[in-house]
């Protein structure tokens, strides 16, 4: 799965939703690690908070992983680190005032160890858990 740009900037994508509920939920809801399994439903089977209380234990589709959410209420940044056996990603994500509602935007790197072919797949998924948080979120 090695790339050979491992020496030039990575590819980056950038994905984001509209949701018709109010930025205070939306935060509120995916600063919460516990309800990540709830929309993330393609990648994560569960999570639990690990021994390091700035981290979660996942179990996901391609095995255990670590999941890190570092919420800045004030700005609406909740970036956050996820680590498995193929890559460690840092993803910036911002949840932003859109009228009454709310965008939710992601911003995905590509690691060295992903083949465009196999990030792109991975990036199509998110589409399916972007709509999952959509769906949840304006239903509640």
């Amino acid at each position: 799965m090695m790339d050979s740009n491992h020496n030039s900037i990575a590819r980056a994508i950038t994905k984001s939703i509209g949701i018709d509920c109010s930025p205070q939920q939306v935060f509120e809801f995916l600063a919460d690690g516990a309800n990540w399994p709830l929309w993330a439903i393609v990648n994560i089977r569960s999570i639990r908070k690990a021994d390091d209380p700035e981290w979660w234990d996942m179990v996901t589709i391609h095995g255990p992983a670590r999941l890190r959410i570092r919420p800045e209420a004030q700005y609406g940044i909740l970036d956050h680190d996820y680590h498995d056996g193929q890559a460690h990603w840092t993803v910036p994500a911002r949840v932003v005032p859109n009228g009454p509602g709310t965008e939710f935007v992601m911003t995905f790197f590509q690691p060295e160890a992903f083949t465009d072919e196999f990030f792109d797949n991975q990036i199509k998924l998110v589409d399916v858990e972007l709509s999952e948080l959509k769906r949840l979120l304006e239903t509640a």
